[in-house]
């Protein structure tokens, strides 16, 4: 069983902004991999669903705790379903890497995300694989990174991270397929 853990904030403000990109990919895995649509568990404080990918069970899942808080929503989830950490995906946003690119990792720091913090010091491993989506800004950003990350999506962003969605469900059976070294040496 593996559980795919997709990051951004809750709330019709948020939807459409950089840093929900990890909610939009599990939106998209939703469609492409046929699953039945995200339904709100209290338990997890999270929205849920569940199907087959590559013959393995997955779980994916948007955390409604607010991004600097989603280690809570996971934690429960892992603890429910009793997968190890190695089991656990993350999808998340990530400010350092350019618009449109995709990432791969099987663990290390959270490089300052805090969504990614906050899953780290909950599951207490730094051992966590993830996929990090690129929203880096095209020119400097002048003013918070706060008021970047929460800003909505530019109608160039989103068709970015249209075209990078594309690519995910390819990743995905990959990684739960348990290749996540080949698939970290063809996207990295």
């Amino acid at each position: 069983m593996k559980l795919i853990i997709g990051l951004g904030n809750p709330g019709d403000q948020y939807k459409n902004t950089r840093h929900n990109a990890g909610f939009m990919a599990v939106d998209h895995l939703v469609k492409a991999f046929g699953f039945d649509n995200f339904m709100k568990a209290e338990k997890f404080k999270s929205f849920v669903t569940e199907g087959l990918v590559s013959g393995e069970k997955v779980i994916l899942a948007k955390p409604q705790t607010f991004m600097n808080l989603s280690g809570q929503s996971a934690q429960l989830l892992q603890n429910y379903y009793k997968v190890e950490p190695t089991d656990v995906l993350v999808i998340y946003d990530d400010v350092e890497i350019p618009l449109g690119s995709l990432r791969v990792r099987s663990g290390g720091t959270s490089g300052g995300h805090n969504g990614i913090s906050s899953i780290l010091k909950e599951l207490a491993t730094l051992e966590i694989p993830r996929i990090r989506i690129g929203i880096k800004p095209e020119k400097p950003f002048r003013g918070a990174l706060e008021d970047y990350v929460l800003g909505s999506l530019t109608k160039m962003e989103e068709t970015a991270l249209s075209e990078v969605f594309e690519t995910l469900p390819k990743m995905v059976e990959s990684i739960v397929s348990g290749e996540i070294e080949a698939v970290m040496n063809a996207y990295n």
